[in-house]
Formats: structure tokens, sequence, C-alpha cells
């Protein structure tokens, strides 16, 4: 008989199994109250000693998936990746997995719980992108928590996600984005959505500038504004060695950061000494960097309205920028290198939907330079 079956009182039996030994010698033993009868506290004695036997016992805790993933979260991830990548980790896991599964024992955590938190967020209308991205997190977690000795096996690896679907890129036509431009010339922050349209940057890398970063026409893009969960803010490296480039910006673009210029140094006079100096370009009236979720796309989303267009993001200027430039018959090379692409091929395939129209264009050029062919 595996362990000890000792009697506690009527249909109570306490099993009691030796687990091996400690750094100090000291034995360790793990000990269950088993209510039913004695055939069920042998049947538990067993499958635990099974357990023990193939290495896959893990002693049960009361510990959350809340509480897990915070302590992962704080700990080996933070170490290991970006501020950015951090950040989104942290902001996916409070919004989706925490408020479905954050009470659960993460002992007690099945496939079948993940499958149904997935079903219930796609139900309230989340993407599958973004499913993927919250699974992706949980699954992350729980592999540490199987190195930890928490988990036997990560029941995130059988779970069945939702299909991903190529997501149609968005991005202004010629005649919406002047719209949207001319909108915005009264805006306060004019001179940044003309830039995520001239310069084609990521909204992250343009409120990351500081003043500094621009040489005459020249714009060096080397770092990007990160928000943590907690709302404080830093600066970062970008993600590769291609998004950190240089730039040519257009005279329509320098034209308005000089007016930006002017007007910041205006209002840093006013704030005295509350004003945060930080030497970034686009600021609260205070110095402090702008955040992006709760004040540049509250702003954006009155200028769509003011200039009469769909939805979009202030991302989708950064897709205006290269459909715009590859429509004007752009060097692909050229475009890679302004949007930090890690290679043109990768700006191929991001923006191949542009390109039937950029094929019929260039046949009718041929047919220009070639001109009609001549019967014999």
């Amino acid at each position: 008989m595996p362990g000890q079956i000792i009697p506690r009182g009527k249909n109570r039996f306490l099993v009691r199994i030796a687990r091996g030994r400690d750094a100090t010698g000291k034995r360790l033993f793990h000990s269950k109250t088993i209510y039913g009868t004695r055939k069920d506290a042998i049947t538990y004695a067993t499958k635990v000693q099974r357990e023990l036997d193939t290495s896959t016992f893990v002693e049960a805790s009361k510990r959350t998936v809340a509480d897990f993933l915070k302590e992962w979260l704080d700990g080996p991830t933070k170490q290991r990746v970006r501020p950015r990548t951090h950040a989104d980790y942290c902001w996916l896991a409070d919004t989706y997995i925490v408020p479905l599964l954050g009470a659960r024992k993460l002992s007690q955590l099945h496939p079948a719980d993940l499958q149904k938190a997935y079903q219930q967020l796609q139900t309230k209308g989340l993407s599958a992108r973004t499913v993927r991205y919250a699974h992706s997190v949980l699954h992350g977690a729980l592999e540490h928590a199987v190195k930890w000795s928490l988990l036997a096996k990560n029941p995130a690896k059988l779970v069945t996600l939702p299909r991903l679907e190529r997501r149609e890129m968005n991005a202004l036509d010629l005649s919406q984005a002047n719209a949207l431009l001319n909108a915005a010339k009264q805006d306060r922050w004019y001179a940044l959505w003309l830039l995520l349209i001239a310069g084609g940057l990521r909204p992250g890398e343009a409120l990351g500038l500081k003043w500094t970063d621009i040489d005459d026409d020249q714009l060096r893009i080397q770092r990007t504004l990160v928000r943590q969960s907690d709302h404080t803010w830093s600066l970062s490296e970008p993600k590769t060695a291609r998004a950190r480039r240089t730039i040519v910006l257009p005279k329509v673009a320098l034209s308005a950061l000089e007016l930006l210029r002017e007007r910041q140094q205006l209002e840093q006079h006013d704030s005295g000494d509350q004003w945060s100096d930080h030497g970034l370009m686009f600021t609260t009236r205070t110095g402090e960097p702008l955040d992006y979720r709760a004040t540049v796309r509250r702003h954006f989303k009155r200028l769509l309205k003011a200039a009469k267009l769909p939805d979009f993001r202030p991302y989708d200027l950064r897709h205006t920028s290269a459909t715009l430039l590859l429509a004007a018959g752009e060097n692909i090379k050229v475009i890679s290198e302004r949007l930090g692409h890690t290679s043109s091929a990768l700006t191929l395939d991001v923006y191949s939907h542009v390109l039937p129209t950029m094929q019929k264009d260039a046949a009718s050029r041929l047919d220009a330079l070639l001109g009609p062919v001549k019967s014999s």
C-alpha cells in the first residue's frame, strides 16, 4: 500500500506519503485528509505515488492565477523583455486574463477553463488576434509555473485557438488624408498628425521624439515612449536595429514643427516652476509626455468626425504614408527604410494589397514607352 492511511473518524482518512528529503536532509511528506471510504483514500494515495514516481506530482497550492501572474510579470518577465513589451503583457493580463481566470487556484486550472475564457472574450467582440495575444501571455506564464514545479503540465497547450484571419490594412487615400489635415489645422496636435503621415512613424516613436532629434531637415528616430500599466512612463530603445533610423522630412512637416516649438516655449514660460523639462516634442501644457490612449486618440476621433471620415486609428496614418508613397511610384527600399522595417520583403508583404494597382500602372507606362506593336 502506498504511504500511510490513518483513520481520523467516520468516513475520514489522513493520507500521508513520503516525498523525499529537503536540502538539509529532513524528510518531506505529502498529507491530505480524504472524506469518504478507505477505498477512496487508497485510490488517492496510489495516484499520488504514481505521480511521484513519474516526477509529475505537484503539491496543491492556494496561490491564485492572479497572484502567480503578478509574480511572473514582476519577476523574470520584467528582467527579460523590453519595457514596452512588459507594459503590453501587464495590460493584457489585467484587462483580459485576470477578470476571467484570476480568482481560480493555479493548481486547479484546466484547459476547459481557458477554452471557456477565450470563448467569452470572443463573445464580447474581441478579435482572434487579441485573444491570441492574451493566450500567448498566459501560455508563457504557465510554462514558468511548470518549470517552478507549480504545475505538472501547461493547460494552455491543450486549447484550440480562434482562427487568425489576415487583417485588412486601413489607410487613407490622398483626398482623405488632405481632408484630415485640413480639419486638423486648428487642432493642438496638427504637427503630430502631419508627422505620422509625412514620416510614417509609429505613434510611440513620434511621442518619444525630442527636439535634439531634428537637425535641419533630418529627423532621427531612436526611441519610443512606453506607458506602464501603473500609468508611469519611460523611453525605450526601438525593438530592432532598423527601427533606429534617420528620415528626411518635407518642408510642410518642418514648418508645422517650428510652430509647435514656438507654442511649447510659450507654455513653458507660462508654466514656470510647474514645467517638467524632458526635452520632448509632444507634451502637455506642463511638459509631461502625452498619453496615447487617454489624450491622443480622443483628439483623433473628433478630427475624423469633423472631416467626415470613417473610423481609423492614429497608427493607420503610418500605413497611409506607405500607401501614398507606393502609389506615387517611390522605390520600395526607400519606403522600407522610412518605415524602419527589417527588410524590403516585409514592406512588400504588408502592403501587397497596393501592388495590383501598381502593376497595372507599370504596364501602362511600358505601353507608353514601347508604343503599339507593329504588324509585319
